[in-house]
């Protein structure tokens, strides 16, 4: 059975409709990584931790050394050593002896348990211990969290403060990233007049072009606002092929329908493909999307608050798309609540 509603059908028709990861990819320094989607696998260039470490502090011991220790029977081990993160070499504790450890310091290969403080009591150079403790017992193997080779963090993940972190616990300063895609920005009608003008009667101010490109920025992209496009279909079909020239993707604002014409449709057929003309839901109408080449263009309502949710339903999709982000179709947090169930 197919749960896919109207508005979701429509945003998967478009972005199979794209090419992914069509905005290529370069190389960044991780200290300008955050939000960036990554390109490439990272792969561990060697195994995470490096080497065996304790994870607790405590006291090393040969586990065979503290098989018959119980309650009121305990076991004596000799401290010969202390071993602290930082040390490059542990050396291996003899027949009924121990050496401290601290968290995170190198420990040995072989049949060695970590004996945590309050399961040991020291006095006079010594620790007793009252149970056995099998062999490994609280140390962290090499290799644990990553194998030499394995992905530590995978393309089309975008970049937060904890992969960066990871990427960083690599030792690894540079990443491939893709690259923020352009984003000219549109806003369309005879209307409109920019947002710092006084208004007139019948004008309306363009608070589209920089909402959207707020948005756009927000979603990773770099936006270029275009401006007011009149609605003589000649002369706003020239402006976009011309900014295509110079885009990753545009957005149109407004402009639905002129003087009974479906003016961005036929917009869109004149410059490339049209893909999506409406969606079949509250006021989808406005939501018309194409392609020129691999260049997706995206058309949302004149109205503010339906431009930036149509954006946001199909622009950010489009974006994550160029960029080759793993993520789901954005989800419209404007949907009407389904109906209660019937008694």
């Amino acid at each position: 059975m197919n749960d896919a509603s109207p508005l979701t059908d429509a945003q998967q028709q478009f972005i199979d409709a794209l090419s992914a990861s069509s905005t290529g990819s370069e190389t960044c320094r991780l200290c300008e990584a955050l939000g960036r989607t990554l390109a490439s696998d990272v792969q561990a260039p060697t195994d995470m931790p490096p080497y065996h470490r304790a994870i607790v502090e405590g006291w090393l011991v040969n586990s065979a050394d503290t098989q018959g220790a119980a309650e009121g029977e305990p076991i004596s081990f000799d401290i010969v050593g202390d071993v602290v993160p930082g040390d490059e070499h542990c050396p291996t504790p003899g027949t009924g002896e121990a050496l401290r450890v601290a968290t995170g310091s190198l420990v040995i290969d072989g049949p060695v348990a970590v004996v945590r403080p309050w399961e040991g009591k020291e006095k006079q150079n010594c620790v007793a211990i009252e149970r056995p403790f099998p062999p490994r017992f609280f140390i962290e193997e090499q290799g644990y969290d990553l194998k030499q080779g394995a992905t530590a963090v995978a393309a089309g993940t975008v970049l937060g403060a904890a992969e960066i972190g990871t990427i960083a616990s690599l030792g690894i300063d540079e990443v491939e990233v893709a690259r923020a895609p352009k984003v000219t920005l549109f806003s369309s009608g005879d209307e409109v007049v920019p947002y710092t003008d006084a208004l007139k009667p019948g004008s309306i101010r363009d608070s589209n072009s920089i909402m959207l490109a707020t948005a756009v920025a927000a979603a990773g992209g770099i936006p270029v606002i275009a401006g007011i496009q009149r609605d003589h279909f000649d002369k706003f079909v020239e402006a976009v092929q011309h900014a295509l020239a110079n885009s990753d993707m545009i957005v149109i604002s407004g402009g639905t329908a002129v003087a009974g014409r479906n003016f961005i449709s036929d917009l869109l057929s004149a410059v490339g493909k049209l893909i999506i003309d409406g969606v079949p839901m509250r006021s989808g109408r406005p939501l018309i999307m194409g392609k020129a080449g691999n260049i997706p263009i995206v058309c949302v309502a004149g109205h503010p608050p339906e431009a930036l949710r149509g954006f946001n339903l199909f622009g950010v999709a489009a974006l994550n798309q160029l960029m080759g982000r793993k993520a789901d179709l954005p989800q419209d947090s404007q949907q009407s609540p389904p109906p209660p169930p019937s008694k």
